[in-house]
């Protein structure tokens, strides 16, 4: 009768457990990046009364009689499987998308979590809402990110400039309409385009390229550029001073122009290389319309930070208002090779532990780990209607026990009663 009440208190003690699990993970329902817990109970040594018996010869074997001690916790185990997103809006909230972890340094400690709700303080840095700076790795000047290096607080650079970069390369496309070269005094076929190019200080300077046939399917190609003092337009070396298109191939003997730039129109280092025509936007000669056109230059002037985005593989990419964009640092994502082994720590954060594998960092979408979506969070996992029918069995289970402990006392009460 003892022994039947012992197991009744162990019942009412894991049974306990689990309403506390239970009412845990309900109170958890809304809580970003928070992972379900479930409890698992085993039974306690038995005590044996009759061990087991082989044959013997007409005899049969006998099965050994044990008798119970009751119940204990076994383990509470973590569910790490994904939650819904919620959409947010905030350019600076993250979800990630499979495995993996957020790393942040907090308290002087190195932590992990899954809740992606971050902002940036004062200072620029990328932080939970508790302070923990989400860890990660900066750019360099040139916006090269080295992922194998030491993780470092990710910042944005407030306030950082873009030196100007110098045009080095035009595109150019289209179609050179074909006509029947007209004899003089008939005014050629002359067409013209311009963009703006950026010398080595970065000042725009705005270049004008002029096609002119001189004969069937032959045409010169001059360049001018306002002079940066009186504005006048000069002429400007462009070799070769001719193209002609091939009707067999379908393409015009030279693919590129070098321009040389005076002196008086900029600062440029070395002659612009103009491309004509490319294997996506090839530059033809057919007949129709004309539609010649400079595509794009690589040139930029001076540019200063305006803004950011953050790509799925957690580089953080920064807008600057000379509409070039280049990263500036890089979030960095964690993974373990037994992640249910890791220790809540509270505020959605995870602690490594002995049996949850050394960290493994580095960039989303490699090494098994998740991509990222931005203006997103990581909802709760936690099932609702799984957790009430727990919550009922805890209950009935926490009720069942109880009365096993009611039983026994009648038991002995009953005992007791002998003697009268």
């Amino acid at each position: 009768m003892l022994r039947s009440m012992y197991s009744g208190v162990s019942g009412l003690r894991t049974h306990q457990t689990m309403m506390d699990v239970v009412g845990n993970n309900i109170a958890n329902v809304n809580t970003a990046g928070y992972k379900t817990s479930t409890t698992v109970f085993q039974d306690v040594l038995s005590q044996t009364l009759q061990g087991a018996g082989g044959p013997q010869g007409e005899l049969g074997g006998t099965n050994p009689a044990q008798v119970g001690l009751g119940v204990k916790l076994g383990a509470i185990s973590t569910n790490f499987s994904q939650g819904a997103t919620q959409l947010t809006g905030r350019a600076t909230d993250l979800a990630i998308q499979g495995d993996g972890f957020f790393a942040v340094q907090q308290g002087g400690e190195q932590l992990y979590t899954r809740a992606g709700s971050f902002n940036f303080d004062a200072n620029g840095s990328l932080v939970t809402p508790q302070g923990g700076s989400v860890l990660g790795w900066m750019a360099g000047p040139d916006g090269t990110i080295n992922a194998n290096g030491p993780l470092a607080p990710v910042q944005l650079p407030v306030g950082q400039t873009l030196a100007p970069t110098q045009t080095q390369t035009i595109r150019v496309g289209g179609n050179l309409p074909d006509t029947p070269f007209q004899i003089a005094p008939a005014i050629p076929s002359t067409i013209t385009t311009a963009i703006t190019v950026y010398d080595s200080q970065g000042a725009p300077v705005k270049l004008s390229l002029t096609y002119t046939q001189t004969a069937d399917d032959v045409w010169s190609v001059t360049a001018t550029a306002p002079n940066s003092t009186t504005g006048v337009s000069e002429a400007v070396t462009a070799a070769p001073a001719s193209i002609t298109w091939a009707p067999a191939t379908g393409t015009f003997n030279a693919t590129a122009l070098a321009l040389t730039m005076p002196a008086t129109t900029g600062t440029f280092a070395g002659a612009l290389n103009v491309q004509l025509g490319t294997p996506a936007e090839p530059m033809t000669q057919y007949a129709g319309q004309n539609s010649i056109a400079a595509l794009s230059q690589n040139g930029a002037a001076m540019g200063a930070l305006q803004s950011f985005s953050i790509a799925p593989n957690g580089t953080v990419l920064g807008v600057f208002s000379n509409g070039v964009r280049q990263p500036v640092g890089q979030i960095a994502m964690a993974n373990f090779t037994n992640p249910g082994g890791l220790e809540k720590v509270g505020g959605s954060m995870y602690r490594p532990s002995a049996n949850s594998g050394l960290v493994q960092t580095g960039s989303a979408g490699t090494g098994g780990r998740g991509l990222l979506a931005g203006g997103v969070i990581e909802m709760s996992n936690v099932d609702l209607a799984a957790e009430f029918t727990n919550l009922i069995v805890a209950q009935r289970g926490f009720q069942a026990n109880s009365r096993i402990i009611s039983a026994s006392d009648e038991l002995l009460q009953d005992l007791v009663n002998l003697k009268r």
